[in-house]
């Protein structure tokens, strides 16, 4: 039996910033993934998220959210890579939006740069928009997109570098605690740590029924797509990544063409909870996979409404309140679970894979993780 300081499940988005930030310590850290990230099965694939600090969601992100993106910075430093372009982000809803009024007080209390548009002067600065009178916009110039798959490659390659092991198509068939340590197994090996992150996304459901352990983790099949759009208009030096809130609740994001690869759009609520080993994968095998997004870009943006280019499939892994869920087993203290990023969570992955790091070696974080206490299921 192979031994080590710290195993991490799940080596996606939290899970390999937090390898790396292990390793950096000095500490002798697994990283165990079933497919060899960056890949197409989990939440990190698609080129490209959104990064925002005035945060619609609720300001308690604020502070994760700038240390996140300073996190990033770093990462672009150390590896050489460019990881972050700032397009700015636009957010638009009707007058009485909550999430846009969460934006505007999130900017007050942190001193953030957001800029309020009437619908008026949205058209007007990007003819590419079509907004409803009653509606308005906040535009915070300093946040962009991430390059999420470069993200994780960059992770990856620093971790190893300080001496992380990395095992790749490596399933987990169980984990067993053993007294103030943890044993890990997979098809072929066994593994013993004293202490474990588990960060597999869409797969946590199942791994934690193996810790006797029920948390309310829907995984959710969800699709993005591009369509060919107008240059002139939506290119990435003229155009914000955007997040529209709509009258009727419904909720979409996007980017702008990046490469000419076309505007990406995805629609944010709703979607059908799945099994991820028996997702349904391919684009379009649902009419609203494309219909949703191509009816939305018709009505706000119709000079990106061109052919389809591509799509993709994704999962989001949700919670009831859609807040995340950074926490320890209540039982077993040397295991940490980091689940249920709901759709919102890569932005983060860097602070997250910090502030698990800390819980793993100094047994509390710098962060204030309270909202993210699975004790409020």
């Amino acid at each position: 039996m192979e031994n080590y300081e710290v195993i991490i499940v799940g080596a996606g988005s939290m899970g390999m910033a937090a390898g790396y930030y292990l390793a950096k310590q000095g500490v002798r850290t697994l990283l165990l993934d079933t497919y060899d990230p960056p890949h197409t099965m989990g939440s990190h694939h698609g080129d490209t998220r959104i990064i925002r600090h005035a945060y619609g969601e609720g300001k308690q992100y604020v502070p994760l959210a700038l240390r996140a993106q300073q996190l990033w910075q770093e990462l672009e430093a150390v590896s050489g890579t460019k990881l972050f372009e700032q397009t700015g982000v636009l957010s638009a809803g009707p007058l009485e939006d909550s999430f846009l009024q969460e934006i505007r007080e999130s900017a007050e209390t942190y001193s953030l740069p957001v800029e309020v548009l009437r619908a008026s002067e949205v058209n007007e600065r990007w003819p590419g928009i079509s907004l409803p009178d009653h509606y308005y916009a906040c535009l915070e110039t300093s946040s962009g997109v991430l390059y999420s798959e470069k993200c994780i490659s960059a992770y990856r390659e620093q971790a190893i570098a300080a001496g992380a092991t990395l095992l790749t198509h490596t399933p987990v068939t169980a984990i067993q605690p053993d007294g103030d340590g943890v044993i890990v197994h997979t098809e072929a090996h066994t593994y013993r740590a004293g202490k474990l992150l588990l960060s597999a996304g869409a797969w946590n459901p199942a791994l934690l029924a193996s810790l006797d352990l029920s948390l309310p983790l829907s995984p959710t099949r969800k699709t993005v797509a591009w369509f060919g759009s107008e240059e002139d208009l939506y290119r990435a030096d003229k155009f914000p990544a955007f997040i529209f809130k709509l009258a009727d609740e419904t909720s979409y994001y996007g980017f702008p063409s990046i490469d000419q690869a076309g505007v990406k759009i995805g629609r944010h609520d709703g979607g059908v909870e799945i099994d991820p080993d028996r997702l349904e994968r391919t684009f379009g095998a649902l009419l609203s996979d494309e219909g949703d997004v191509r009816s939305f870009l018709e009505t706000y943006m119709p000079q990106a409404a061109g052919a389809l280019r591509q799509g993709r499939v994704c999962i989001y892994t949700m919670t009831p309140d859609e807040h995340f869920i950074i926490d320890r087993h209540p039982e077993y203290s040397q295991i940490v679970i980091a689940a249920g990023f709901s759709g919102h969570g890569f932005k983060f992955a860097s602070a997250v894979g910090e502030a698990a790091s800390e819980l793993l070696t100094q047994g509390k974080s710098t962060y204030d993780l309270s909202m993210f206490s699975l004790q409020r299921f």
